[in-house]
Order: structure tokens, then sequence, then C-alpha cells
């Protein structure tokens, strides 16, 4: 197991292990090797690379296109600082048209302070990590830094590409603020690995913003990426153990051309607060060779934190997996709210998809727990192996637990090329304006053991209720005539207690209700129109008093569904 696989998975064990909050502990899926990951940590990030003697500082002034060095190890000569032994130095200065350069083959670090340094380079970058074992970036408290390269370069030696461009692995901290201006293309760039413990950090950039090729591992920090390219980003192709991003916790603002967070493998996020555009917001469309996604883990993404995505394209994509163990995501879409072509499992959270076209789509979706509310122009339920077969294609929807509205304008709610499951949680389905589009879609079967469902469906054509096998009984009631949108359904019992009220969005001729208050033998009373003082959650009264309905006849359950007209 290589050095830096084990620093990012060992760091991400560490968190997930120990912030864990709920009674189901929180896991990646490759938790093998655990105490080798971790004694790989310690021998990757030290604890003393973030502590050092102040007595040990080499101080270095920058003045224009010169300077003053005090102590060894470091020279200065035509706008250019070469560093070119371990040690540390503290920085300060401005150099108009230079470059700071660490070379060494010393096996001890470089550690370089920044305290208020201005660096403008018209021919490459800024801040060159040619060459270290390890270079730990000190952002001193309280200093302003800024680095900021041209439009064009006449030195690309060694692949130069960033105002701040490292070939070696690369930490940044401190309580100082850095502002990076990327004019020629990336704005912080590491050809190796990249670790940001802390820090304000400003990049700008006609490229990337912060990329890490091998790893991005961010600790802590506040964050303000405009890119041109992906925001943040991982993206080695060539080894299935690079290409990753682990953050712990952050503010970040990013505006992004292209994906807001990249990884070519995985995208762990254990906290942190987080506003991403991509590709200009769900208002703009992207050509399908491009990518404008929100967050993008092609092997997987799994995510803890407090979201707002507004994206051109996916809200969160993985071509794998996408796992939400917690938090709160507000995505507007003009693509899919999530999307994974293999599994998305929702642990817990709270997810608000206001706009997308689909929901969630995956061949796999779990549900175990949450406060789900989805707004999209197709379905908000989408278990499909991608096909496009209206045959059952093996796909699950499995929904255990949560409460769960699904608004649907022109396509299903709640729709499986395959299979759907339902033991527990609260499901309130608002069909789309017209037929054929129904509420409930399914190739193979719909098994209910558990919970509430409702759904409200335009027409009859295609109406499907959940399947006779069934553990748990249900209505499917159609109507002699249509129902105006907002009209209030109540369901009431031989006693008089209220059941259900429902507000259904649109039109509606048809219901679907499940419920473990649907008993065989037992009568129930229909009442359209009039109010309620209930609390609305979704469509769905909770508490409060009905009053004023017309009564519209009465039911009895016969069986695993009883169907009904009136």
């Amino acid at each position: 197991m290589s050095k830096i696989k084990a620093l990012l998975t060992s760091l991400l064990l560490a968190e997930l292990f120990f912030s864990c909050k709920k009674s189901t502990d929180i896991v990646p899926d490759d938790s093998s090797d655990t105490q080798d990951e971790v004694n790989a940590l310690e021998n990757m990030e030290l604890a003393s690379d973030y502590t050092w003697n102040t007595t040990d500082e080499k101080v270095i002034t920058l003045n224009g296109t010169t300077g003053t060095v005090n102590g060894t190890g470091a020279t200065i000569s035509n706008g250019i600082l070469n560093i070119s032994s371990a040690g540390t130095y503290k920085i300060s200065g401005t150099l108009t048209n230079g470059q700071i350069v660490v070379s060494t083959d010393d096996k001890n670090l470089v550690r370089v302070i920044f305290n208020g340094v201005n660096i403008t380079s018209s021919k490459s970058s800024p801040l060159f990590l040619d060459n270290a074992e390890k270079v730990i970036v000190v952002l001193a408290e309280g200093s302003n830094n800024v680095l900021t390269d041209a439009s064009t370069y006449t030195d690309v030696s060694e692949g130069q590409n960033a105002a701040f461009f490292s070939q070696t692995y690369t930490a940044i901290m401190g309580a100082g603020n850095l502002t990076v201006n990327g004019k020629f293309a990336d704005g912080i760039a590491s050809k190796d690995g990249l670790v940001i413990k802390n820090g304000n950090i400003t990049v700008n950039s006609v490229d990337d913003g912060i990329r890490g090729k091998d790893f991005l591992v961010i600790r802590g920090g506040t964050f303000n990426v405009n890119s041109g390219g992906d925001g943040l980003k991982s993206d080695n192709e060539t080894d299935a153990d690079f290409g990753y991003i682990g953050i712990e916790d952050g503010t970040f603002k990013i505006t992004s051309g292209g994906d807001g967070i990249s990884a070519q493998t995985n995208v762990n996020i254990t906290g942190g607060d987080f506003n991403i555009t991509s590709g200009g917001g769900s208002s703009k469309t992207v050509a399908e060779t491009l990518s404008a996604k929100g967050i993008k883990g092609l092997t997987s993404v799994a995510l803890n934190g407090n979201f707002t995505i507004n994206s051109a394209d996916d809200g969160i994509h993985s071509n794998t997996k996408v796992s939400v163990f917690d938090g709160i995501y507000e995505v507007s879409s003009a693509d899919n709210g999530i999307h994974a072509d293999n599994e998305v499992v929702i642990k817990i959270g709270t997810i608000n998809i206001t706009k997308a076209y689909e929901g969630i789509e995956a061949k796999f979706i779990t549900i175990d727990d949450g406060n789900l509310s989805i707004v999209s122009s197709n379905d908000c339920l989408n278990a499909t192996a991608g096909n496009r077969t209206e045959q059952n294609d093996g796909a699950i929807l499995t929904i255990n637990g949560g409460y769960i509205a699904l608004n649907g304008s022109a396509g299903d709610p709640l729709d499986s090329n395959g299979s759907m499951v339902q033991s527990g949680g609260t499901v309130i389905a608002h069909g789309p304006n017209s037929s054929p589009e129904v509420p409930i879609d399914y190739n193979g079967t719909f098994n209910i053991s558990g919970g509430i469902l409702l759904a409200s469906a335009p027409g009859t054509q295609m109406f499907q209720a959940p399947s006779t096998s069934s553990k748990q009984n249900s209505l499917k009631l159609t109507f002699k005539s249509q129902n105006a949108a907002e009209t209030l359904f109540h369901v009431k019992d031989d006693k008089g207690n209220t059941l259900i009220t429902f507000k259904p969005v649109r039109k509606y001729i048809g219901i679907v209700f499940s419920s473990a208050e649907l008993v065989k033998g037992t009568t129930y009373t229909i009442s359209t129109g009039g109010t309620s003082t209930g609390t609305l959650n979704g469509g769905l009264y909770s508490g409060g008093v009905y009053s004023g309905g017309t009564e519209k006849g009465t039911f009895t359950i016969t069986s695993a569904v009883t169907s009904v007209s009136i």
C-alpha cells in the first residue's frame, strides 16, 4: 500500500470513526488494513511538520528584484530567490518580476513562512517548488500574501502551469491570508500530493483552482475559489491508489466553469460548509463532452456537511456510488440532483432538491432515513440500469425510513425500471401534469410492509399501486371526475379518527394510499375539499382539525390492494 493512499485513507478513517454521532458507524468502502494505513500516515504527515523553533528561522526580505538573506541555504539574484537547503525560511517583501524556487536533495523538509509576500512573475510560476523531500508553506498569522503569474509563460520547464506550482508533497498551513492569481492556467497545483491544514485562501484562475494530482486533503480553512476549470481537483489517471479528495472541515465558496469538486477516484467529505456554483448554475446547460458537476468522484462520493450546490450538470455525481451519511443539501441542477451509475445510499440528512431533470438516479437507491424534498421536471427517484428498457432491468428502489416529498411535473415521482421496496418512512408523491406519466411506475414488483405512501395521479392510464404480495394494505382509488389542484383528500376510520389529510399540488383523479392503519374488514370514509388547521409538510397535514369537506363515499379493506371507484 502506497504512503499517499495510506495518508488519505487513514486520515478519513480517523475522522469518520471518531466524529460519528449516530448509532450507525460511518465506515468508508475500503476499510481494510486500517492499522497499516495509520502507521503510514505517521510516517508521511508528521505533527512536527507544523511546529518549529523560531530561533531556527532564516529571515529573508525581498525588495523589487533583490533582497537580503539572513543565514545560509538561500540566495537571491536577478529577482530569483533560490532555496537550496532544508530548513525554515521566513520571507517578507515584494518581487515585482521574480520567483521563489525550492530545489534541494536534502532529506529533511523545507519550511517556507510567508510573512507578507507579494510575488509577481511575467515568465513562469511565482512559487516553484521544484525538488524537496517535502515542503510546508506557512501563512504567518495576520499576514497578507499574494502570488500572481502572467497570461503567457516563457519558461514552462518541468510543466509549470500554476502561480503556486509544486512537484513534491506539499502542505499549507497558518492563520494568514493567501491570494493566488493564476492568469496562465491553474492557481495552486501540485504534481504530487497536497495537504491544506488551514488558512484563508483565495484563488482566481483561468483553469483549475486548487489541484493535487495524487491527492488533495483539506483539514480546514476558508476558501474562495473562482476558476475557469474545476474548483478543487485530483486527477491522477494512471494509478488507482491516487486521485483522491478528502475534506474534514472548512468554509468553501467555489465558482467554477467546470466541476466544483472533481476527483478521478474518491471524494470523501466529513464536514464543512460548501457553496458551489458550477458551469454558470442550473439556468445554464453544458455540452455532453464537458463536465460542470457540483461534486464528482468517479469511483465514489461520501458526504457529510452543509452544501449549497447550483450546477449546470449533475449536482452530485459518481460513476459508481454516492453515499450521504448526514448533512444539509440544497441542490439546484440543470441535470440530475444526485446521480450514480450503480448505487446511491442515503443514511440520513436533509436533502432539498429544488430543481433537477431527475432528482436522484442510480441502479440501486436506498433511503434509510432523512428529510427529502425533490422537485424535478422528470422522475424524482429513478432506479434504473440506464438501458432505457421498459422491461425489468434489475434496478431496486428501497425505502426504509425518512420523510420524502416528491414533485415531478412531467415524469414519475417514484420510478423503478426494476422493483421497489418500502418498509418504513413517509413517501408523498405529487403526480405529474398529465398522463401517461404516473406517480408510481415500476416494471418488477413493489412490496410495501411499513410506513405511509401517498400518491396523486392525473389519469388512470398505467396507474399502479403496490403489489398484491405486499404485507401492508393499500388503497387504489379512482374518482369519477377530476379534482382541482390543492383540493384536500381526507380519510377517516369508522370511529371518526383522521388517517390522512393530503393536499396534492396538481389536479388528480387517482389516489394511492398505504398505511398500517388500513386494516382488513374495516370501513373508511373519503372526503374531498374543506380545510385543515394542521401543519402542512410536503403535502401532508399533521395534527390539527379537518373540516368543511364533502363526503364522497366509503370503502372497506378486503385485500392487500383494495381498488375503489367513487
